[in-house]
């Protein structure tokens, strides 16, 4: 072979390899705290799902679901910072899944005013039982509403005329949708597709689905049964289920059978039933043909004696414990119990 005929064999063979770089799907839980306690410095609820190929380490869409204290740090320790994130998408407006968000935007509002602009996708308004409003929209309107007013956003554009006068909340692009028993698709970027049930814990609570060319997960928040409290055939929800079937990887929020009202912890039964166990998420992943279930949003955590102020029969709950939960729910796939910054790779490598 001549060194021409060589030249041009490499050329081609190095192009054939960049369009043939595998896809590829990452799923990294960025915070695994249960509910609005702190312990031993865990990061609040959230999960950055990640598309790509071999080529850009799974990295060509950054998607974050659910924003609890802590994320912009995890999410620089996964080494995606806030300004990579194409879409945030919000389960549902409860603290400890949205607090994070405005330190987020904020960030991005210093460094990259210029855009673009970030996919807010949730609920739209819904009104409980008691008369109050859950507004995923008012909470992006008046995200930068203690900056406004503290006079820090007038200072900084005194500094920097090219930031957006608005604050934080003019990089938000608020994409709002009803939610349904049925799965419905409410976010799109050329292979990735993002659908979308609504599911019981509080009005408006919806949980996700991405389905890309290398794996599909799903994410359900705090999903419980439609049914508040026993008698019930299982504590998870069966429309998260239908959105379930046939994905590769199940990301929930758990609970541990050990805070249920018959084992004298003093948790509250209806915050207790509004969850889903460790041992129904493994009935439902097995139902779904699930290869992966990834346990987050942990209550309690690891170790903890305690969840806030109610104590933990037996003096605590370890790994072990969560996953023979799980497999007494029938499940044999791969089971994570959470921790910050834990991954799922698909394909695995």
């Amino acid at each position: 072979m001549t060194p021409y005929a060589l030249s041009t064999a490499l050329v081609l063979a190095f192009f054939t390899a960049q369009s043939q770089a595998a896809p590829c799907l990452k799923v990294t839980l960025t915070g695994t705290q249960g509910g609005p306690p702190v312990y031993q410095g865990q990061a609040g609820a959230g999960t950055l799902v990640q598309y790509g190929d071999d080529e850009n380490n799974c990295s060509a869409v950054n998607l974050q679901f659910d924003t609890g204290r802590g994320t912009t740090q995890r999410l620089s320790e996964a080494k995606t910072p806030v300004g990579k994130l194409n879409a945030v998408f919000l389960t549902h407006m409860h603290s400890d899944h949205t607090e994070g968000l405005p330190d987020m935007m904020q960030l991005r509002w210093h460094f990259a005013s210029t855009g673009p602009k970030v996919d807010l996708v949730c609920s739209s308004d819904a009104s409980s039982p008691a008369g109050h409003t859950l507004s995923c929209t008012n909470f992006a309107r008046h995200i930068g509403d203690a900056l406004i007013n503290s006079g820090e956003v007038a200072q900084r554009l005194a500094e920097n005329k090219k930031r957006l006068p608005g604050g934080p909340a003019d990089l938000l692009n608020v994409m709002v949708f009803d939610p349904t028993e049925e799965p419905s698709r409410v976010w799109q970027s050329g292979d990735v597709t993002v659908s979308a049930v609504g599911s019981r814990h509080i009005p408006g609570h919806a949980s996700y689905r991405v389905d890309t060319p290398a794996g599909s997960v799903v994410i359900g928040g705090d999903a419980g049964n439609d049914k508040p409290k026993p008698p019930r055939d299982s504590s998870t929800s069966s429309h998260v289920e239908k959105l379930a079937m046939g994905a590769d990887i199940i990301v929930h929020s758990t609970i541990h059978p050990v805070m249920g009202p018959d084992k004298q912890s003093g948790f509250p039964p209806p915050i207790y039933f509004r969850q889903s166990t460790a041992t129904d998420l493994g009935a439902m992943a097995t139902r779904t043909g699930s290869k992966h279930l990834m346990l987050t949003h942990l209550i309690p955590p690891m170790g903890a004696k305690r969840q806030g102020p109610y104590p933990i029969p037996g003096g605590g709950v370890t790994e072990a414990d969560y996953k023979s939960a799980v497999t007494d729910g029938g499940f044999t796939g791969n089971v994570v119990v959470g921790t910050d910054l834990v991954s799922v790779r698909l394909p695995q490598p």
